[in-house]
C-alpha cells in the first residue's frame, strides 16, 4: 500500500507513519565529514532520487527541519546542513541541526545512520540504526504551491 493510500485508509487527517512500515524505504548512509573538518555530512545513495539544490524536509529525532541537497567536488550528493526552516536553509543561516544531531545521537563521523524515505522527493528522516521513529505521514506540496513559496522566499 502506498504512503498516500495508507494515510487515507487510516484517517481523514495527517497520520503517523512508523519507520518500520512497508511504505517507508530505509537506506544505510554514511555520516561523512566535510573535507578534513569535524562537520558532518550525510552521503546520499544513488537510489535516492534527489538533485543538487532540492529542498527537502529532514526529520531528526521526530522534529521536522529543512535541508538543501548539495554536491561535492567528486559528485557525491550530500546533506551538509539541516536548518529550522527553508529560508535559513537557503541562506545558510541559523543553527546547523545536523551537527547537533550527530553530537547528541548515537552516531559518529565516518559511521552510519539510517535514512528513511517518508515521501520521495519531499520528506526524509535520519535515525540511529536500530531505533524506531514515527513520522507525520504527509504528501509533498502541490508543485504550484511550492513555486509560490519559492517566489515568496525570494
Amino acid at each position: 500500500m502506498s504512503l498516500h493510500c495508507w494515510a487515507r485508509a487510516t484517517s481523514n487527517v495527517v497520520d503517523r507513519l512508523p519507520s518500520d512500515h512497508d511504505a517507508v524505504t530505509t537506506h544505510r548512509v554514511t555520516v561523512g565529514r566535510v573535507g578534513r573538518t569535524d562537520r558532518p555530512r550525510i552521503e546520499l545513495p544513488d537510489s535516492v532520487d534527489l538533485d543538487e539544490g532540492d529542498v527537502v524536509e529532514c526529520v531528526l529525532d521526530g522534529t521536522e527541519y529543512h535541508a538543501i541537497v548539495e554536491t561535492t567536488m567528486t559528485g557525491t550528493r550530500t546533506i551538509q546542513r539541516v536548518a529550522d526552516n527553508t529560508r535559513l536553509a537557503h541562506e545558510d543561516g541559523g543553527e546547523n541541526r545536523l551537527v547537533e544531531w550527530v553530537r547528541d545521537a548515537d552516531v559518529s563521523l565516518d559511521g552510519s545512520a539510517h535514512l528513511d524515505v517518508v515521501t520521495a522527493g519531499y520528506k526524509y528522516g535520519l535515525r540511529t540504526p536500530g531505533t524506531r521513529v514515527v513520522y507525520s505521514a504527509t504528501d509533498a506540496p502541490d508543485d504550484s504551491l511550492a513555486d509560490i513559496a519559492r517566489d515568496l522566499d525570494g
